[in-house]
């Protein structure tokens, strides 16, 4: 008799895993809270799956042998709560598709700078002839792509509440870019229960695998204990020189790696994405490419045609001498931090969705220093008001992306910069934060 395969969610993931699913024997049934999405209604039909929207059916979910569930659903869900409580084992889409797959897992993971590297270091292998896919966060599910058999590697941006739902998965290279504070909702309030789902990447790491690190990063190097696994240790620094790793010398990257005798030299002007957090980024996927024995002219000539992520400091026009840029992906405050630093004019900054914890301090020199008026993009912005009342010359509250996007006009001057970087999740006012970044940038072509 077939095991019962319950997935949760019925996303890109959800509707993979129903197709893998049933690659492999499962009686599969998909269940969404929300409503689905006619393309992977259309998708889930074609497959033959049994699904529903709108509620979850317990006992259509409580009889299963395994559950798959969406990252977006919390451990607390009611729904968690009573299979957890039936003791039916619950993992992620990347859980079950490491289960079946053959191929490298290169994982990408951090708080900040995850998905550019993950686009990054997809590029470069993709570019030179490497059979590569791109899941997780990004580009396909990796669930389907496993079931098509289709890539020898996988590159995996990896959230923490993905991180969360693996258990046996193993991470031939593991990136960790950053840890700072985020999805502290999720987390009880505590940063520590946040960093041990970071160093999840490491855990089933073995001496022929790689542990890729920053080593500028104090909450990363602090917490090396956690590291489980038993990789090499590749460390990037800015700061200092590194034996085995990558690290800034002057105007250029080296790249060291002992185990295959070799080194790398990148000029920092011949990088097509700027600001010191793409330094960073570019250092973590340099050393993944090395690893795979790329010439290094390919590697520099990948590097020319490489464009950043959408919704990441993504210029979007310039009118009458005023540069507007969507980093609406900027959804915490360290991602807000690294977007203002980059920033070399006078600042508007639109900021403001749903708080998740936010510790606003760490940006009030910057402020201070670079930003004119504060547009504020949300329902509740009190917090805002609190932090930045005496930094700023105005402080003004608007409801939706264009009121936000006229605002911002309308108080900013030329040579300025309009900066949508909220530090804030979006789900108060848009669907998530490409729906708002793409308001954004429909909003400010109309002006």
């Amino acid at each position: 008799m077939a095991k019962r395969l319950v997935i949760l969610g019925a996303g890109e993931s959800g509707w993979g895993s129903a197709l893998l699913g049933i690659t492999k024997g499962f009686e599969t049934f998909v269940s969404d809270a929300g409503k689905i999405k006619d393309e992977y209604i259309k998708k889930l039909n074609e497959l033959g799956v049994s699904w529903e929207s709108g509620n979850h059916t317990e006992s259509k979910i409580l009889n299963a042998d395994l559950i798959i569930k969406s990252p977006g659903i919390p451990e607390k869900a009611d729904i968690i709560k009573k299979s957890i409580k039936n003791r039916i084992e619950i993992i992620s889409e990347i859980e079950f598709a490491a289960r079946y797959a053959k191929a490298n897992l290169i994982g990408i993971t951090g708080t900040n700078g995850k998905t550019t590297t993950s686009m990054l270091t997809y590029h470069l292998l993709k570019s030179n002839d490497i059979s590569v896919g791109l899941a997780g966060n990004i580009g396909k599910s990796f669930a389907a792509q496993v079931a098509n058999n289709e890539f020898e590697n996988y590159v995996i941006e990896l959230s923490s509440f993905q991180l969360d739902g693996m258990y046996n998965t193993k991470i031939k290279y593991a990136v960790l870019t950053n840890i700072t504070p985020d999805h502290l909702d999720r987390y009880d309030y505590n940063i520590n229960n946040y960093i041990s789902s970071k160093f999840r990447i490491t855990a089933n790491q073995t001496e022929t695998d790689s542990f890729i690190y920053c080593d500028d990063d104090a909450l990363t190097t602090k917490n090396l204990i956690l590291n489980k696994g038993k990789a090499i240790a590749f460390p990037f620094s800015i700061n200092h020189e590194v034996q085995n790793g990558a690290f800034l010398n002057g105007k250029e990257i080296i790249v060291r790696l002992n185990n295959l005798n070799k080194e790398f030299i990148m000029p920092i002007n011949q990088l097509t994405i700027s600001g010191k957090h793409n330094i960073y980024n570019s250092m973590a996927a340099l050393i993944v490419a090395n690893s795979y024995e790329i010439r290094n002219e390919s590697i520099r000539l990948s590097f020319s045609d490489f464009a950043n992520v959408e919704h990441r400091m993504e210029w979007v026009a310039r009118i009458k001498g005023v540069d507007f840029i969507n980093d609406s992906k900027a959804t915490n405050v360290n991602s807000a931090w690294y977007a203002l630093e980059s920033m070399d004019t006078p600042v508007v900054w639109i900021v403001g969705g749903t708080d998740k914890g936010n510790d606003y301090s760490m940006l009030k020199n910057l402020v201070k220093d670079k930003v004119r008026v504060i547009v504020c993009m949300g329902i509740d912005n009190t917090k805002i008001h609190q932090a930045f009342a005496n930094d700023v010359d105005m402080i003004v509250n608007t409801d939706s992306a264009q009121e936000a996007v006229n605002a911002a006009y309308r108080f900013s001057e030329k040579g300025d910069t309009v900066l949508l970087s909220p530090a804030c999740a979006s789900f108060d006012l848009f669907d998530d934060y490409q729906d708002r970044g793409n308001q954004f940038k429909k909003f400010v072509k109309e002006l």
